[in-house]
């Protein structure tokens, strides 16, 4: 017995140590999970979920097949143990019993088992993943939508990686529908673009004469004194609002307590990526502008819609953008991901910006774009993103991750809502044969009443709203941001013609 226990000591002292993030993911103050629908465009048949699970998905990652456990130094740590697949496979069962003993027609039937669908995520989103298995588990839901043939739906913690890391591992099991020979490719974001540019200008600096680099120094130094002034001062209000400065109480956002217990409802809008594309050739922005311009229009326009006699439309309202940290071009394979010391590494490696929604007149559209651009650039010459995180370090040092996760959860809970966005293929992807008709995913157990989530995907942007059922009304949240979309793209293209 004593040797027994002797080499479970030093299995455990040897087992990957929980990251940071990963530990304040999984503390008494929060518990975060990421939920990610495919959606098929066939009937699914389940048949070989099991060999795809124990051969393709598990070996992907060791995390997929631990649990967290604390070592005797009271350190969380990742242990190996049995998956029972069973126990993480779930297919439910939607009551096709017709109302009113009339038959169902499709259309009707389509519609019930939209509405079972929206139900059960809703369901899904609020439950705790238990931390007696791995953190991790799949939804096979058999019936049709409006948008598919069936869903399968992956729910992750966490704790096992940010949205890069899983977003990779789903990737894995994914082939290309035409050729699964060939990869998948992915657009190139425009901070890469701009990244290749300037390395180009260095190159052609670098041959140019002595008084052109003088030239370029003279032109860089006003850039460098309003980086520090952006810096001193975005870390500064960053700081305020995890702390001391709330939003105001707004059409989406309560202000109340444990609001991440509450039923929420996902649904989703889309929009095209070439329509996109006019409004930034139009308008000399980006893609993160154009779509930052039409979320913040959209909500905008929700505020005044639901308070035209309190006129609080134009509540004070922060969004906080998740950041890919990671310095790099693409998406890495799984085992590049892994390896020690890799470029991009397998885990939590993202931070928090805080971007203030424009309260000016939804009469003039094109503003919100332009003043999207304009805080987006003014907070890319700063590093107030690395600061907060030498902090959030610095504060897991000294107090502990239990005080640095509730640190996150004031900065969570200060603000009015989170947005991320995610990088899709380009071509149409496969799971054992099922042509993937689209996907989305959504961010669950945050401390907020609204979160918006967006992945490309074959020439399209799929918004995902997450938002607490008692006070957003989602029908028309979502009539808003189509609205917005398509009152900026008549400002910057129809109109123009």
């Amino acid at each position: 017995m004593a040797l027994k226990q002797q080499q479970q000591e030093a299995a455990e002292e040897v087992a990957e140590p929980v990251s940071p993030t990963g530990q304040y993911f999984t503390s008494s103050a929060i518990s975060v999970s990421v939920i990610a629908v495919l959606e098929s465009e066939i009937p699914i048949d389940d048949s070989h979920t099991m060999k795809l699970l124990n051969d393709v998905f598990l070996p992907i990652n060791p995390r997929f097949s631990s649990i967290m456990v604390k070592d005797k130094n009271g350190i969380k740590r990742w242990k190996k143990v049995d998956v029972k697949l069973q126990d993480h496979v779930n297919i439910p069962i939607f009551s096709p019993q017709p109302q009113g003993g009339r038959r169902r027609t499709n259309n009707s039937s389509t519609e019930f088992y939209e509405a079972c669908f929206a139900e059960y995520l809703s369901k899904l989103a609020m439950e705790q993943l238990p931390q007696s298995r791995p953190l991790w588990e799949i939804h096979i839901v058999k019936y049709p939508t409006t948008t598919a043939a069936g869903s399968l739906v992956f729910k992750l913690h966490h704790a096992l990686g940010d949205g890069y890391s899983l977003m990779g591992a789903l990737l894995s099991c994914l082939q290309r529908a035409d050729n699964p020979e060939i990869p998948l490719t992915f657009p190139i974001p425009n901070s890469d673009r701009e990244r290749e540019r300037e390395v180009a200008e260095c190159h052609d600096n670098s041959n140019n004469h002595h008084h052109n680099h003088n030239n370029v120094i003279c032109r860089n130094l006003p850039k460098a004194v309003s980086g520090v002034f952006n810096t001193i001062k975005d870390f500064g209000w960053s700081l305020l609002k995890s702390t001391l400065l709330e939003d105001d109480r707004s059409p989406i956002r309560s202000g109340d307590d444990g609001v991440e217990f509450r039923p929420i409802s996902i649904f989703t809008v889309t929009f095209s990526i070439d329509q996109i594309k006019q409004i930034k050739a139009n308008v000399a922005a980006t893609i993160n502008d154009v779509i930052c311009g039409v979320v913040f229009l959209g909500i905008r326009l929700y505020m005044r819609g639901m308070n035209q006699s309190q006129n609080l439309w134009g509540a004070k309202s922060t969004a906080l953008v998740l950041l890919n940290t990671r310095n790099i071009a693409g998406y890495k394979s799984v085992s590049e991901m892994v390896k020690p010391g890799a470029e991009s590494p397998w885990g939590n490696q993202f931070a928090f910006l805080h971007v203030p929604v424009p309260d000016v007149d939804p009469i003039a559209p094109l503003t919100f774009v332009l003043k999207a651009q304009d805080m987006i650039k003014r907070k890319r010459n700063s590093t107030a993103v690395i600061l907060t995180g030498k902090l959030l370090d610095a504060l897991s040092k000294l107090r502990g991750p239990e005080t640095t996760a509730q640190y996150i959860h004031s900065t969570l809970k200060n603000t009015s809502m989170t947005v991320s966005n995610m990088l899709g293929p380009l071509e149409r992807m496969a799971l054992s044969n099922h042509p993937i008709k689209g996907l989305y995913f959504m961010v669950a157990g945050v401390p907020q009443n609204l979160t918006i989530t967006m992945v490309s995907y074959m020439g399209d942007l799929r918004l995902a709203v997450g938002a607490e059922k008692e006070l957003i009304d989602a029908p028309n949240f979502k009539a808003c941001l189509q609205n917005a979309f398509n009152m900026i793209y008549k400002a910057a293209v129809t109109d123009k013609i």
